[in-house]
């Protein structure tokens, strides 16, 4: 039997809008952040998409725009976090190395500085994702994560040039995927704020 998963991206943090690496730091969403959020409920409600479960990484970013984007009970799962960036946490963005060629992310980098490698931060996820997937009433799930996790999950399940081509990873936008039997197949982006 075929199950949906809607996997959103955090809404604006302080830290984003400051242009700070924000992997397992935490800083608090902004009037956008929570605008944004409450425009993804509205959505939600008016299009009549209802979750018989929703999770959140345990990152109060995440559980926030939860909270707004839906009243239902939730679970929180350290499996969605953030990709981790080690020393480099809190620091500006300017510092963040140029993607790997062959796999189009920061690779191994943050390894060498206490963080995660991509590889990592994508067997965690998809692991999750599973296993949440995996569990017999969820049938039509909400997941709440970060930009670089939601990422490296995408792209375990969609080719680069395909991701370019069709997915934005601004502040609360959703990624729809079907999931049949242990795999994921990408359908969607939406992308409701104006960046």
């Amino acid at each position: 039997m075929t199950k949906t998963l809607y996997l959103m991206r955090h809404g604006q943090t302080l830290f984003n809008e400051q242009h700070r690496i924000q992997g397992w730091s935490d800083s608090p969403l902004t009037q956008k952040g929570i605008d944004d959020a409450k425009l993804v409920g509205d959505y939600f409600q008016k299009e009549n998409i209802k979750f018989d479960h929703a999770y959140s990484s345990t990152q109060e970013r995440a559980s926030d725009t939860l909270e707004l984007v839906t009243k239902q009970p939730y679970e929180r799962l350290k499996g969605l976090k953030e990709w981790n960036f080690g020393e480099f946490e809190a620091e500006s963005e300017r510092l963040n190395p140029e993607d790997d060629p062959k796999r189009h992310s920061y690779g191994d980098f943050f390894l060498q500085y206490g963080g995660e490698s991509d590889q990592e931060v994508q067997d965690r996820m998809v692991k999750t994702l599973t296993e949440v997937m995996e569990r017999p009433d969820n049938q039509r799930v909400l997941a709440v994560s970060h930009g670089g996790a939601c990422f490296m999950f995408l792209r375990k399940w969609l080719a680069i040039d395909e991701i370019k081509k069709k997915v934005s990873f601004h502040n609360c936008c959703i990624l729809k995927f079907e999931y049949n039997d242990g795999e994921f197949k990408y359908i969607d982006s939406l992308n409701l704020s104006d960046k």
